[in-house]
């Protein structure tokens, strides 16, 4: 998982490093990305100098990616939003092309990386000791490629990236570089890469800068990101807590039933909730309809258990904002399955974990998750269970409309 946000804020300190000397500069830019001494450059870590050379190789074959991807960005549907944002079919139409060039290659929904060996042969050497360096590249959510070259010198690990975008006139450009130094990573037995950038401190930014990545190397069962992305990416770990509390069929009254419906509506009519039309509350029929047919929960529960007017014959509302939420790193979480175990009933018995990149932990905490899958497609979900000491680890869970 890589976030976009970073590479802005490596340009913002580029600019910052722009008041240095310029002969200093000039000097510095003549060292290589395989070459750098133990210098105030490379203890800062982060806008270290690259030789001209291998800025052009880096820009060159990135763009050379975008070139062979260009036919499906042009006809593509790219919304109507100023940021374009393609659909997740298309960017995993350019996936399949690009994995053809034989390079290691990820996509932004972290469903593992394809030519996946060549990137872990690197991992285990590093850890070993042994020099390498690796070229793999990403896929954004804009249509656009990003070209990773890790380095390990037998000590430190480096990042070279580049970034292409698209213009508005469709051309692919170059948009971003950086070479940072890794300042400490882990391959983990999951199959998770997980670093953390070396990046400007509270002296040289106006706010903290978040370096942590992971990025998933090996591929996860298709089976598993099936079910991931059709029924639990659309919950997650923000904003209600399906996933993230004990419940079953004789215990309900501690779900966050206010904060599941948004969730629940776009899964059933893949759309957004429409926010300003329900400020005042949800008619009685519609929120039950909902509720029930997603839970194991009956009508009179959720007037009990949820925010249930009588009078006005509807259940409260509000959306999620600073008065009601504090934001934190668990939220950004993501469920990731490592295994289902089929029931003699039909239902099936989900093992998750919550893999947070804020927190480089590919299991911040563990559950399992009960479900009935219906052969239309439709979903009931019977159960949640935290595993060990999984609540402790976890902030406490805020809920939408207090009592």
């Amino acid at each position: 998982m890589r976030k976009e946000m970073i590479v802005i804020i490596f340009v913002i300190a580029l600019s910052l490093s722009a008041c240095t000397n310029e002969k200093k500069l000039q000097e510095e830019s003549t060292v290589s990305v395989e070459d750098i001494s133990d210098n105030e450059v490379y203890d800062k870590g982060y806008n270290l100098p690259v030789k001209e050379n291998e800025k052009e190789e880096a820009e060159s074959e990135c763009l050379q990616m975008m070139q062979k991807i260009e036919r499906i960005y042009l006809e593509c549907d790219k919304g109507t939003a100023s940021n374009v944002h393609i659909s997740d079919e298309t960017s995993l139409k350019m996936f399949d092309i690009l994995k053809e060039e034989n390079y290691p290659i990820y996509h932004y929904s972290d469903k593992g990386m394809s030519n996946y060996d060549k990137m872990e042969k690197f991992l285990k050497q590093s850890l070993n000791g042994q020099k390498g360096k690796i070229v793999c590249y990403d896929i954004n959510s804009e249509g656009g490629v990003g070209r990773n070259k890790f380095v390990f010198d037998g000590k430190d690990m480096y990042l070279l990236y580049t970034n292409c975008t698209w213009s508005e006139d469709n051309e692919p450009v170059i948009g971003e570089n950086f070479y940072n130094r890794i300042k400490e990573w882990e391959y983990t037995s999951k199959g998770w890469f997980c670093y953390e950038l070396c990046t400007p401190g509270p002296l040289e930014l106006t706010e903290v800068v978040d370096g942590n990545c992971m990025i998933r190397i090996k591929p996860i069962e298709k089976e598993f990101n099936e079910i991931t992305s059709k029924y639990l990416m659309p919950l997650g770990y923000q904003g209600n807590n399906l996933l993230c509390s004990n419940w079953d069929k004789d215990n309900l009254e501690e779900l966050d039933y206010t904060g599941l419906y948004e969730y629940l509506y776009s899964m059933k009519y893949q759309k957004p909730f429409d926010l300003q039309d329900n400020q005042d509350g949800i008619p009685k029929k519609e929120f039950e309809k909902l509720l029930t047919e997603y839970l194991p929960v009956e009508p009179q529960q959720l007037e009990k258990y949820a925010m249930y007017d009588e009078k006005r014959k509807i259940y409260a509302w509000c959306k999620l904002g600073c008065m009601n939420y504090t934001p934190n790193a668990f939220g950004c979480s993501i469920p990731e399955i490592t295994q289902i175990k089929k029931n003699k009933d039909g239902t099936l018995s989900i093992r998750i974990d919550a893999v947070c990149e804020r927190l480089k932990n590919d299991s911040v905490m563990s559950h399992i998750l009960t479900v009935k899958i219906y052969d239309d497609g439709r979903i009931k979900y019977l159960s949640n269970r935290i595993l060990g000491k999984g609540l402790e680890k976890i902030p406490m869970y805020q809920y939408r409309i207090k009592d």
